[in-house]
């Protein structure tokens, strides 16, 4: 990833043009890739600066579930040592982490992280059943794909609390419906979270943002968690509007207009990422933003998902 950040042109490039366009305060990204000195997450910022965008000095990132080895066949095909039998899914460790960079600093000793939490220790689990793919390997599963992860950002006016996740794709398993299931607890953590049965309750104001990936309506995927989730009265959703995702000549392929407020995948255009702000914060505009692709070269591929941002003013 650091190489390819370093680049003259690139995905990178696209990337960081788009953030730049864009400026949030705060910006959480998912499928980043993760090393212990944050190098690449540096490089990444030093770009996005390069491209015109904030100079963000506060960074955050953490090791992923995704490519952390487990010692078990996660998957079931008898092999040990895949990208399957990873906590979540990864090639190595590192693997597609999730990163935080803030234009204000981030209370470090005030980060709760839930990406460690065992899939069986989560109130009201729907894990399959039977265990899969043997009672030893389910019970050592952890929940996080990726990971959970509540971080306080210090505003002027006091406290932010971030609470973000980059979910399973609800695809890619068998009648067992692993990632389907797995999927709808990720999303349900929160819900666990905000009744009180993971600890203390996160003070407002805070918000819920990442990768759900699931579409409240179409595509695959067990929706129950997520449903009540945009429906909750202690959350908001802002429904942001934004046109579907751009081929590389600039035209637009259109769909159904409600769902052109999110994320594009290979299932066409689905909305599977969110910012679901406390009900005490007052949004005063939110969008999606494609990256332009002109950038890219003719074997580079473009982001498969779009900026979603919020402006919201704490009362």
């Amino acid at each position: 990833m650091l190489r390819e950040i370093l680049k003259p042109s690139g995905p990178a490039r696209v990337v960081a043009g788009a953030v730049a366009e864009i400026a949030p305060d705060v910006l959480v990204l998912q499928d980043v890739d993760y090393d212990a000195s944050l190098a690449g997450l540096r490089a990444l910022a030093d770009l996005i600066q390069d491209e015109g965008g904030p100079l963000y000095p506060h960074l955050f990132a953490r090791l992923p579930n995704s490519g952390m080895p487990s010692g078990f066949d996660l998957d079931g095909d008898g092999l040990l040592g895949g990208p399957r039998d990873a906590q979540g899914y990864g090639r190595f460790e590192g693997d597609g982490g999730m990163a935080i960079l803030s234009l204000y600093p981030m209370d470090e000793d005030g980060i709760r992280d839930f990406s460690d939490l065992l899939w069986d220790d989560l109130p009201d689990a729907i894990a399959p059943e039977p265990p899969f793919p043997s009672p030893q390997a389910a019970a050592a599963r952890r929940l996080s794909s990726v990971g959970h992860w509540v971080v306080p950002v210090t505003l002027p006016s006091g406290p932010l609390h971030l609470m973000t996740w980059s979910a399973t794709p609800p695809i890619f398993d068998g009648p067992e419906d692993l990632n389907g299931r797995r999927n709808h607890d990720e999303a349900a953590l929160w819900l666990r979270l905000l009744d009180g049965d993971l600890g203390d309750v996160p003070d407002a104001p805070f918000v819920i943002l990442g990768n759900a990936n699931l579409d409240p309506v179409d595509g695959d995927g067990v929706r129950g968690a997520l449903t009540r989730l945009l429906a909750d009265p202690r959350l908001q959703d802002p429904k942001p509007r934004g046109d579907p995702k751009p081929d590389r000549s600039g035209q637009v392929h259109r769909g159904d207009p409600a769902l052109d407020t999110a994320a594009y995948d290979g299932a066409g255009n689905l909305r599977v990422s969110y910012v679901l702000p406390s009900a005490d914060i007052v949004v005063r505009d939110s969008g999606v933003f494609w990256p332009k692709l002109d950038a890219l070269g003719k074997d580079d591929l473009g982001p498969r998902h779009a900026i979603v941002w919020a402006d919201l003013t704490l009362r």
